[in-house]
């Protein structure tokens, strides 16, 4: 295999593995969020601050690794691994957030009676 093609294999899977990276962190901002009620205001927040941050840690990857050449294959890869891993674990993951949310209220409330 050439060094050209080497390279550029594995900046696809860094980027791949940036996309379900950023996804399982916003899967923790869903634990908070449901952890720690609070309104819309604070959520629009902490979506903006989340995607900022999703915005430089791409271009943070493609400035270290591709010496700032923007890639579109990189985001592409980025983006439709961040696409997969919703559809495939965070859909999983929010089932079971929800079961749980609902098994510690419940708890709760029998404590409180």
């Amino acid at each position: 295999m050439s060094p050209n093609i080497h390279f550029e294999a594995r900046l696809l899977m860094m980027g791949i593995t940036a996309g379900a990276c950023l996804m399982a962190l916003y899967d923790l901002l869903r634990v908070f969020r449901a952890v720690v009620r609070h309104g819309w205001l604070w959520v629009g927040l902490e979506d903006l601050i989340y995607w900022i941050f999703a915005g430089f840690s791409v271009f943070y990857l493609l400035y270290r690794e591709n010496d700032g050449a923007l890639r579109l294959y990189v985001i592409g890869a980025v983006l439709l691994s961040m696409v997969v891993y919703d559809r495939l674990c965070s859909a999983f993951f929010r089932k079971m957030l929800k079961k749980i949310v609902r098994c510690i209220r419940i708890k709760i409330l029998k404590r409180k009676r």
